[in-house]
């Protein structure tokens, strides 16, 4: 689009998003430099009213972050990552109860 009557074309305004999207992205990573977001750096994608923020090959097999902005979005996604680095919580109490069962006295 080009410049009418004053009006910002829709791909300036485009541009300017994704600049300020990259600058906010670069201050959520150094106030925050060993999360996984500044680690993996994922995807961010603006859609609909949410940003969302992916590592992987889609959505839907990707880890994913979403969120009102740029910052709640990775803060989202870092969540997530984590989340699936712990064990839930069932394979927990099975291997405390293993262990504790293991360490008793055979009778």
């Amino acid at each position: 689009m080009k410049k009418n009557n004053g009006q910002i074309s829709h791909g300036r305004r485009v541009m300017n998003h994704a600049v300020a999207a990259m600058e906010q992205i670069e201050l959520y990573c150094a106030a925050h430099p060993g999360s996984p977001s500044a680690v993996r750096r994922p995807q961010l994608f603006f859609r609909g009213d949410l940003w969302v923020a992916v590592l992987g090959p889609s959505i839907e097999e990707g880890i994913v972050g979403i969120g009102p902005t740029v910052a709640a979005a990775l803060r989202a996604f870092d969540v997530q990552y984590l989340a699936g680095l712990r064990p839930p919580s069932e394979v927990i109490k099975r291997r405390r109860s293993f262990r504790s069962a293991s360490s008793m006295p055979a009778a």
